[in-house]
């Protein structure tokens, strides 16, 4: 289904920037060391997220929504993700399933679940990656067959955030094991936690701490056949893939924050840490890496604009999405690395937290597609674009 354009109000989101601003300094800057070191989930964040209106940041206000531009909802991640990047995924994953749900979903499902979502009373995540499943996901084994006016759910998915303290997936499965092509065979239910919905185990993770990543188990696990999404088989392929563009755009985001995050720590070191006599900004080997970040940072965040104005505009934007993607991501890691250099020995000490922003870079190479296959994505839309 085409994206909706909608028109926006600049100052109201002005407005909406700026106290996220106010939100991200006062109640997040604080605990971020002390909730990633003990791997604790910000429980009291969630309910601020609620207040704020973050979990319907991009639903339509007809929902009940703030319908946020994509645009104005990447700079919101890239202020939270400057400071902590992990908050960033309690509603990421669960504005993705709303975005699904709005783009591809019957009138009857938007109705019931877009306004719940919008108020955070239902808080969902995407049920997309198995064990042997990740980038290739028509590869997925878990099957759902249908029973009368149910769908029963067997099979098992991996690495999906929100899924202990959410009230429920988008669960990618196959409703037709042998169909050929294979993602005919594929299809989409927004499944609630209920029997046979077994949550088994949060992943203990090195980086992106405090949020709840985890395994899924399905044991014939009932779907009322109404939660079918789109209420037709087979489509299932097309409405995960329609969700790649603003998933893309979200963690570019969380990149450049980390990016710009990274700089900010080690441009206030720079110009504190003296060597030699003097502030260690004035040597030039870290001005050229001062010079080498912020030029990165300011790239990322163009990219970005580019890619979600293309998509505020309901215009095809899967070239530069992937675009922006990839380099603000590897931006992120590259920046704090080079943050982390600026602080020397200093940057392995957890009190200066530079540490959490290096740690936390590296997922973001590799979700929502991995940099290396996202570099065939953009070569393949470059020469599709450009025929001769």
């Amino acid at each position: 289904m085409e994206q909706k354009v909608q028109q926006r109000d600049p100052a109201e989101e002005r407005a909406v920037l700026d106290a996220i601003e106010v939100w991200v300094e006062k109640e997040v800057r604080p605990i971020a060391k002390k909730f990633d070191l003990a791997d604790e989930y910000p429980h009291d964040l969630v309910e601020q997220m609620k207040e704020l209106g973050l979990f319907g940041a991009t639903i339509s206000p007809e929902y009940g929504g703030l319908g946020l531009s994509a645009w104005t909802y990447a700079q919101i991640v890239i202020k939270v993700a400057s400071v902590w990047m992990a908050p960033s995924g309690i509603f990421n994953s669960h504005l993705i399933m709303a975005s699904a749900i709005e783009r591809s979903g019957t009138e009857a499902q938007k109705c019931k679940y877009l306004p719940l979502m919008a108020s955070g009373a239902f808080r969902g995540s995407l049920g997309l990656t198995e064990s042997n499943a990740g980038t290739d996901l028509q590869a997925i084994r878990t099957v759902a067959k249908r029973d009368g006016d149910h769908y029963v759910v067997n099979g098992s998915k991996t690495w999906i955030t929100n899924s202990m303290y959410g009230d429920g997936t988008l669960l990618l499965v196959k409703t037709d094991p042998h169909a050929n092509p294979r993602h005919k065979g594929m299809s989409m239910l927004i499944a609630e936690k209920t029997e046979g919905f077994k949550v088994v185990d949060k992943i203990k993770k090195f980086a992106y701490r405090s949020i709840d990543t985890c395994e899924l188990l399905f044991e014939d696990y009932r779907v009322p056949a109404e939660n079918l999404l789109g209420g037709e088989e087979g489509h299932g392929f097309q409405q995960t893939a329609g969700g790649l563009e603003l998933g893309r755009i979200n963690v570019a985001a969380r990149g450049a924050g980390i990016a710009e995050g990274s700089l900010k720590m080690g441009l206030r070191y720079a110009q504190e840490r003296e060597t030699f006599g003097k502030p260690i900004w004035q040597h030039q080997a870290i001005q050229f890496k001062l010079a080498d970040m912020v030029t990165q940072v300011e790239a990322s965040k163009r990219l970005i604009e580019n890619a979600a104005l293309k998509y505020d505009a309901g215009e095809r934007c899967d070239l530069e999405s992937s675009m922006a993607k990839y380099f603000a991501s590897e931006a992120g890691l590259f920046c704090s690395q080079e943050a982390m250099r600026i602080f020397g020995g200093y940057s392995h000490a957890v009190d200066y937290e530079i540490e959490r922003y290096y740690r936390d870079s590296m997922l973001m190479c590799i979700g929502e597609g991995a940099n290396e296959v996202l570099k065939t994505v953009i070569a393949k839309q470059l020469v599709d674009r450009h025929r001769i």
